[in-house]
């Protein structure tokens, strides 16, 4: 069996798809991943022995525009999914996709008549009416229906006006009928969602895989172990891949935080560029690095909230401040305050003060979760019983 597995997001949106191929390796089966051309991820890929064929325009060039036209994106990115999955669907026996909407995947896999699977790593998007992206559970839609099903209208009528022109165009070149509802044929009636059941509880009807882990046992650089080793544990911050979304002067209000706790820093710089506010000795500035050994040698974890990162953390035990930006890190971040794991910093504009008080939330925790780690073999296991 070879699986087709495709995705056009951050590093947290191509990892777990390089653990669902190392998962399929070791059942036997051969995988593929088509994702964005960007060095960081044909670096993780080629580190796990994952094919990669490169897709669409490199997502850190999108991300660092100052105003990229989604509309233009949109119709670029559902090009790309009908001529490069197309390419290499011939050779495969089931498609997996997940990411920023893949539209075009699914209609791939009809013209090839092979399976297709939609996955995603949290609840934001997934299709029912009562929970539109974004909005919690209770929150009155314009028309005053608690129920929020007027959002999730008009959720379906901004992905139709988004990718709908770029999907049915292509799907006519194929000779298959035109899509009228574009996320609900992407998303399918029911999605896996590869989402560690404690921290992302849910009864929509999904299948829920656990997360898609990728085990790291690479060293730390010796320049950070000598650091971790020579003073009590830091704090680490890192805002991952957000680039023009990471809060404005992070590092220095980061820095003084942490130093208001008496902690060290260490600061992952990331696509956002952080770099030390001074040179002091307290203070290390790091690259990409095995967070799954890191974290567990820290204090506490900054972060923006991502689904990986926040997994990653909860699976360390280590304490967790998140300051959401985008997307689904709003709901990580109350997930997070919930189990009791860290804190969810109030606005997404932190202050040394406000971030300095989120912290002492976050060092004071003492619950930990216990995070499952076979969800890629659960996954695994499912796609060889498709085919």
């Amino acid at each position: 069996m070879r699986a087709l597995l495709t995705t056009w997001g951050s590093r947290g949106d191509v990892e777990p798809l390089a653990a669902l191929a190392v998962a399929l390796r070791e059942l036997g089966a051969e995988a593929v991943v088509c994702a964005p051309p960007d060095g960081d991820f044909v670096t993780l890929l080629e580190r796990a022995g994952v094919p990669h064929v490169p897709l669409g325009p490199s997502v850190r060039s999108v991300v660092t525009r100052e105003r990229p036209d989604p509309f233009a994106l949109a119709d670029e990115l559902v090009t790309a999914r009908f001529g490069t999955l197309a390419e290499v669907a011939g050779d495969c026996d089931v498609v997996v996709a997940q990411g920023l909407l893949p539209a075009g995947a699914r209609d791939v896999a009809e013209r090839a008549g092979i399976p297709y699977v939609y996955a995603c790593y949290h609840l934001h998007g997934l299709p029912s009416p009562d929970y539109p992206p974004g909005v919690r559970p209770g929150t009155p839609s314009p028309a005053g229906e608690t129920d929020n099903r007027v959002l999730w209208r008009q959720d379906a009528e901004r992905v139709n006006a988004l990718y709908g022109p770029a999907l049915n165009r292509n799907r006519t070149a194929l000779g298959l009928p035109a899509v009228e509802n574009v996320r609900g044929h992407v998303f399918t009636g029911r999605p896996w969602l590869a989402a560690d059941p404690v921290l992302c509880p849910t009864d929509l009807d999904v299948f829920q895989t656990g997360a898609w882990i990728l085990p790291d046992d690479r060293p730390l650089p010796a320049e950070l172990a000598k650091f971790l080793d020579d003073g009590e544990p830091p704090v680490y911050v890192g805002f991952g891949s957000m680039a023009a979304y990471a809060p404005e002067g992070i590092a220095r209000i980061a820095t003084e935080a942490a130093r208001a706790h008496g902690r060290r820093i260490v600061l992952g710089s990331g696509w956002a560029g952080l770099t030390a506010v001074d040179d002091a000795e307290d203070c290390l500035v790091v690259g990409e690095v095995n967070h799954q050994t890191l974290f567990r040698r820290v204090a506490a974890v900054v972060h923006h909230g991502g689904a990986g990162t926040t997994t990653t953390a909860a699976r360390a035990g280590a304490p967790q401040v998140v300051v959401p930006r985008i997307a689904d890190q709003p709901y990580w971040a109350g997930r997070v305050a919930e189990l009791g794991i860290g804190a969810a910093h109030p606005d997404p504009v932190p202050t040394a003060e406000s971030l300095s008080a989120a912290l002492a939330t976050a060092l004071a925790s003492e619950a930990h979760v216990d995070i499952r780690t076979d969800g890629a073999m659960v996954a695994a296991k499912q796609l060889l019983e498709l085919v």
